[in-house]
């Protein structure tokens, strides 16, 4: 219920146009900032490319058509079995004319099966000078929502521009949808002057539920359906905040709650978006009749808060700070909590401006790259003034479905002849944990955490990897506050440069952050070239930057996500913190089980790699491990 997301919209083309007619005499592509009244009172929902297109078809134009069947125009007039075709050109393209500035939330593309492999979205105030907000570099077609959270995107004109055809001929797009509105203007009358600015949290669950949804005007009648809303994670410690552009004097302040309220909650405004003061919070009685409504997730709905300061309040930044969350009724006897979720937030005062702006994201230096880690292993033992032993009960507890406990023995952790050696053993109920559990299998974990851990840059090692089904060896980062019972995993955010689950064919590599973990997380598989394998040496390695990551083997690219596209498309990018290196053998658990569906006699593992790890020499091989970075 409050994760999946159905955004239904309507399209309010005609009497959008009409009323633009009636009241300013001009259609959409005339009507230069700032924006007329009709526009100002657009819905939340209304697809502003196709209002455009239906006051004037001139609104929209590209850089060629295949023929006089695949026009421009057909990409806006709302039939599904239409569609623009281009010219046969990688850098073919389609716009259109808003006729105002507006603040872009979201774009959604309807490809045709001639759709783009690298193709970038774009907004511009003039027609000339244009940013792109979204750039994909591995489109696979079908239909594509862009979020532009949290880039700013301000603009009059909006544009697809192609890059690389997928196919021989042009670009083709059933449909192209632009969702945003008009920031909210300064104001000497009372207003609510945060709708369409720009808006702030610690952490959401995804890229449809980003705070950016709390000030585009959408709220559901019944507060139960899943659309236009932000949603944290499953934390109490989290916030939304609004920017009003300039101070302001604030009178009240409108909260419109999904089921997943906040029980407890502080109101608080701010001067420099650092120090706040508090200006509301629930009565005592209030948090205890919010407390006592328990209710299941089917049968729950939200609240609407009104606010009303009892003295007016001055800032420009006004924010929500959870303190409790609702608890649920899923199933007797237990309770369940969410996060919290908000339709919208509404500050309604004098003052304010709509030159906020979302701030720009960090870029990459230039700078060169220097060895700022690096372990050969040459010696007799684990240096452990740059690496950590982690165990099982003691340091971490178990964890997806794995079978082994990760010890601090020389039998699973070795130094030898420049090598690192992580060495699986098996001895039935023999290794008990420090808090107590029985395992078969005994394995090698070290991490450099609280001894090297660093922001962005190109971690590289020298691996040799054991083959059979259920092996699991990996080499990865974990951000550093995953211990923090306020962020914890995966809004720590986790790079998996190599994992292999005991085949000797290829390796994989992703990535796991909120909104995109788990089975859910991105990542590739490569598969090694012909007459090469996993248990041979090969060098595994990812370039971290404060934009993008892309990973290698061998000096081969295999993957590049982008900041941009996982914010656009996924959710929220958490890899802008510390993170320390990670590397283990283990054995089963759920990512070989989900590929060789063993269950017995252990999840994931088959009794022929048992066999092979009781007779010894099952190990994970480490010749170096390197961190280079920009300084």
């Amino acid at each position: 219920m409050f994760r999946r997301r159905t955004r239904a919209r309507t399209r309010v083309v005609t009497a959008l146009a009409a009323l633009l007619l009636a009241v300013t005499g001009t259609g959409l592509e005339a009507a230069a900032a700032p924006a007329g009244p009709a526009l100002a009172a657009a819905e939340w929902n209304t697809d502003w490319a196709a209002a455009a297109y239906a006051a004037d078809p001139a609104a929209v134009s590209a850089s060629g058509v295949e023929n006089a069947g695949t026009a421009a125009g057909l990409a806006f007039d709302g039939n599904g079995g239409t569609r623009w075709s281009s010219n046969f050109a990688d850098d073919a393209w389609i716009s259109v004319d808003l006729g105002t500035a507006i603040r872009v939330t979201e774009v959604r593309l309807a490809w045709e099966a001639a759709y783009g492999r690298r193709y970038a979205v774009e907004v511009s105030a003039d027609g000339r000078d244009w940013h792109s907000f979204s750039t994909e570099n591995a489109g696979t077609g079908g239909t594509v929502d862009l979020h532009t959270y949290p880039q700013e995107a301000v603009g009059r004109y909006v544009r697809v521009r192609g890059i690389e055809r997928a196919t021989p001929y042009g670009y083709s797009l059933y449909s192209f949808e632009v969702y945003g509105g008009v920031p909210a203007p300064a104001s000497t009358g009372r207003a609510n002057l945060a709708l369409h600015h720009p808006a702030f949290t610690n952490y959401y669950q995804d890229a449809g539920h980003s705070p950016a949804y709390v000030t585009d005007g959408g709220i559901p009648a019944d507060l139960r359906a899943d659309q236009s809303r932000w949603a944290s994670d499953w934390n109490a410690d989290r916030w939304v905040s609004v920017d009003l552009g300039a101070t302001a004097q604030i009178d009240t302040v409108d909260l419109y709650w999904q089921a997943a309220y906040a029980v407890d909650y502080r109101l608080q405004v701010s001067d420099d978006n650092r120090s706040w003061r508090t200006v509301y919070q629930p009565t005592a009685s209030e948090v205890a009749a919010r407390r006592a409504d328990v209710r299941s997730p089917g049968e729950a709905s939200g609240l609407h808060d009104t606010v009303r300061l009892s003295a007016p309040a001055t800032g420009r930044y006004v924010r929500m700070l959870g303190v409790e969350r609702r608890s649920f009724y899923n199933p007797a006897p237990a309770t369940a909590q969410f996060g919290y979720s908000l339709y919208e937030f509404q500050v309604w005062g004098t003052g304010g401006s709509d030159a906020a702006a979302y701030p720009a994201l960090p870029q990459d230096s230039g700078a060169a790259y220097r060895t700022t880690f690096l372990d050969e292993f040459d010696g007799t033992a684990l240096n452990r003034d740059r690496w950590r032993v982690v165990t099982t009960g003691s340091t971490m507890g178990t964890v997806n479905g794995e079978s082994q406990a990760y010890v601090d023995s020389p039998q699973n952790i070795a130094v030898a002849d420049g090598t690192l050696r992580l060495r699986a053993n098996y001895c039935a109920r023999c290794t008990t944990a420090p808090n107590g559990q029985v395992f078969d299998f005994s394995s090698g974990r070290i991490d450099t955490n609280t001894r090297f851990d660093f922001t962005y840059g190109r971690v590289s090692a020298r691996l040799r990897l054991p083959v059979g089904e259920g092996f699991w060896p990996a080499f990865w980062l974990l951000g550093s506050n995953v211990d923090d019972p306020a962020v914890s995993w995966p809004a720590s955010g986790e790079a998996d440069i190599m994992e292999n689950i005991g085949y000797a064919d290829w390796s994989s590599s992703g990535v796991h952050g909120p909104g995109y973990s788990a089975d859910g997380n991105i990542g590739v598989t490569q598969h090694f070239p012909a007459g090469q394998s996993a248990d041979q040496w090969h060098t595994y390695a990812v370039e971290w930057t404060p934009t993008a990551q892309r990973y290698y083997v061998d000096d081969r690219q295999v993957f590049e996500l982008t900041r941009q596209k996982v914010e656009a498309t996924r959710g929220q990018w958490v890899f802008d913190h510390n993170h320390y290196v990670i590397l283990n053998l283990a054995l089963g658990g759920a990512y070989p089980a989900g590929y060789n569906g063993v269950t017995q006699p252990y999840w994931g593992l088959p009794q022929s790699s048992v066999d092979r790890i009781a007779a010894g020499g099952v190990q994970l091989e480490v010749d170096w491990v390197r961190v280079e970075q920009r300084l």
